[in-house]
């Protein structure tokens, strides 16, 4: 968020300015970066503090030493980003989006659930609920189609959710939050790998006479607050070729 202080320690403030430039393309696969000693004098930092930027780096694949040379920077598989990826973005950085990310086609309607939303939401089959889409791109071409399934009683505490435009004010989570008063207090997360439908074809804007053969993951979140109200559930399709990678910290 705007103002929000930046307590990251700064081996992996250099780190992270570096993984957005690699991820998003600004720095090309075989670019060298700075030497430790030049990254030390640019950032201000010690040669140590320079030199465990670089090896977080390494560490998740986005560059390689080469001795006597440098450090490169490699080509990237394009990732996969999901609604809970989005949302621990969103509160680790203040910002969801996924690097070189950008997002276009919203939509929005009150539709009947399909069996499987009822399921997830709690509620009774073919009752009424809000249907947000849209598509995330980036770089690489479509990262995912992210459909968002909310009870219909949201729309008439936040009229906007049931309009086809971007949302403005934050999320629909942090809008449902606010509204009610209850924040999300957990999720259930699910990944999958299924074969390309000719429906999930047409929501990946590919070819259905001509589809690529490997399978697409498939992750849905179910939101609930601290009431235990389900308020969201959320499905993301993966673009084919598309990885799903995760880190996390590991306690000592």
């Amino acid at each position: 968020m705007a103002g929000q202080a930046d307590n990251r320690a700064p081996y992996a403030k250099i780190a992270a300015h570096y993984t957005e430039l690699i991820t998003s393309g600004q720095l090309e696969p075989g670019t060298l970066l700075p030497s430790i000693k030049n990254l030390a004098e640019e950032w201000k930092v010690s040669t140590a503090t320079a030199e465990k930027a670089l090896r977080k780096l390494r560490n998740e694949g986005l560059v390689r030493g080469i001795h006597g040379i440098g450090t490169e920077v490699l080509d990237q598989p394009a990732p996969m980003s999901s609604g809970s990826q989005r949302q621990d973005r969103g509160r680790r950085t203040g910002s969801s989006w996924g690097a070189g990310e950008r997002s276009d086609s919203h939509q929005a309607a009150v539709v009947p659930a399909p069996t499987e939303v009822a399921q997830a939401l709690d509620l009774q089959p073919d009752s009424d609920v809000i249907r947000r889409s849209r598509v995330y791109r980036d770089r690489h071409g479509i990262v995912a189609h992210s459909t968002s399934w909310i009870p219909v009683r949201y729309a008439k505490l936040i009229p906007q959710l049931a309009e086809g435009e971007r949302l403005a004010g934050g999320t629909s989570l942090q809008l449902i939050a606010q509204a009610t008063g209850h924040p999300i207090s957990h999720r259930i997360d699910t990944a999958s790998a299924r074969l390309l439908t000719p429906e999930y074809a047409r929501l990946l804007e590919l070819d259905p006479e001509n589809p690529p053969t490997e399978p697409v993951v498939v992750m849905t979140a179910k939101f609930v607050d601290s009431e235990g109200n389900v308020v969201e559930f959320g499905v993301d399709l993966g673009g084919p070729g598309r990885t799903w990678r995760t880190e996390s910290e590991v306690a000592p």
